[in-house]
C-alpha cells in the first residue's frame, strides 16, 4: 500500500472521487493475501477521470493499450470500449521492470455511486481512504471465475457474519 501513497495523497489533494477495491481493499478490510496492483473504482464523470489520468501520467504511469488513456475520460469513447471491446478495467503501469500497476475499474456490477454509500473510511496517518464494504466487494468478486476471488468471498462472508 505504501508504494501507492503518493498517488493516494495526490487523489486526496485533487479531491478525486474513488474507492479502493480488489486485493488491497480485501487486505484493508482485515483479510490477507499477497497483491501488488491497486484497483480503484471511480466516479465515472469525465472530469473526475481526467483528474485520475493526469495524476497517473504525471507520476510516470503508462498504458499498454495502443490508445490515448484520456479516452476513458470521454463518456462516448468509454461506453464504446465497454460495449465493443468488452473492457472491464483500464490498466496503468509504472514501468516494464516495476510491479506497480493501477487498474481503473470502468465496468463492474457495483458502481461508485452505490459503493460510496457503504464504504469504510480508513485513516493512515494524514491520508483518508475510502475502501469498498465487504458486501459490495463480494458483489464485485462474484462471477469472475477466479479461484482467488472465491477464496476472498469466503473470508468476506465470514467478516459480514461477525458484524
Amino acid at each position: 500500500m505504501i508504494i501507492y501513497e503518493g498517488i493516494l495523497r495526490e487523489f486526496q489533494k485533487q479531491k478525486v472521487k474513488y474507492i479502493i477495491v480488489g486485493g488491497v481493499a480485501f487486505n484493508l478490510l482485515g483479510g490477507y493475501r499477497n497483491t501488488l496492483d491497486l484497483d480503484i473504482l471511480v466516479q465515472m464523470t469525465d472530469g473526475n477521470l481526467r483528474k485520475v489520468i493526469t495524476i497517473l501520467k504525471k507520476a510516470g504511469y503508462h498504458v499498454k493499450q495502443p490508445v490515448d488513456p484520456m479516452g476513458i475520460a470521454d463518456k462516448k469513447t468509454r461506453e464504446d470500449w465497454i460495449k465493443n471491446k468488452h473492457m472491464k478495467a483500464f490498466n496503468f503501469y509504472k514501468g516494464e521492470r516495476s510491479y506497480e500497476e493501477i487498474d481503473i475499474i470502468i465496468d463492474a456490477p457495483v458502481t461508485y455511486t452505490g459503493a460510496i454509500k457503504n464504504a469504510k473510511k480508513v485513516k493512515i496517518g494524514t491520508l483518508n481512504i475510502s475502501v469498498i464494504s465487504p458486501r459490495d466487494l463480494i458483489n464485485m468478486k462474484r462471477g469472475t471465475g477466479r479461484d482467488v476471488d472465491s477464496g476472498d468471498i469466503s473470508v468476506l462472508k465470514s467478516m459480514c457474519r461477525k458484524r
